[in-house]
């Protein structure tokens, strides 16, 4: 059976499971294994750019709504700047909200916020790379991990439907089969990565 899109991959699921009573069920274990693979991997097809746009005097600005982790963030509109990451606790000691203002030169994360520091004194843009989750099938037809490695959604949905049916050493068989698909692609990613010639720190 073709892994094409959602409506394959919840076919796939109850065809490797041999059950015809889950239907209602598949859709939540393809849920699941959509939240642990944002969890579990981070590889280039995630990485995506979104210009955040500050307000003077106020610290905060939002994520995008499919942030996971943050890459590099710069402040763009004249000569760029990277943004240095700190810790809540520094940001909290050295630029307590509303206290210092001023272009920022650091930020931090909390929930789904980025703190900057100073506080903005004006309107800033400020590009931020990141790892986005990828969209949901439930959401669109299918997306680039579904097209390119099918099997990290049906391993990882198999092993959530056998946890749900109390299927121990089933449940096992799917996990084992998900982590090894799960490592190859990242151990890929990581290679291409690094490939030609030697990564090198350069000084201007």
């Amino acid at each position: 059976m073709a892994l094409a899109n959602y409506t394959d991959l919840v076919a796939s699921v109850g065809t490797w499971l041999k059950r015809s009573d889950l239907s209602a069920q598949i859709p939540d274990f393809v849920t699941l294994a959509e939240a642990r693979l944002a969890r579990d991997l981070r590889i280039r097809s995630m990485i995506t750019t979104a210009t955040l746009t500050t307000v003077a005097d106020t610290q905060a600005v939002t994520l995008p709504a499919d942030w996971l982790e943050t890459e590099n963030v710069t402040l763009v509109g004249g000569a760029p700047v990277n943004l240095a990451v700190v810790t809540p606790e520094l940001m909290d000691v050295k630029y307590p909200s509303g206290i210092r203002t001023g272009k920022p030169a650091v930020y931090c994360v909390l929930g789904d916020e980025m703190q900057l520091g100073p506080t903005p004194d004006g309107v800033y843009s400020i590009q931020i790379a990141y790892y986005a989750r990828f969209a949901a099938l439930s959401a669109t037809p299918t997306n680039w991990l579904l097209t390119n490695h099918p099997s990290l959604y049906l391993f990882s949905a198999l092993a959530e439907a056998s946890v749900y049916t109390l299927e121990d050493d089933r449940a096992q068989i799917w996990e084992a089969k998900y982590r090894v698909e799960l490592n190859a692609l990242q151990a890929a990613d990581d290679a291409a990565l690094r490939s030609g010639s030697a990564m090198r720190v350069r000084y201007i």
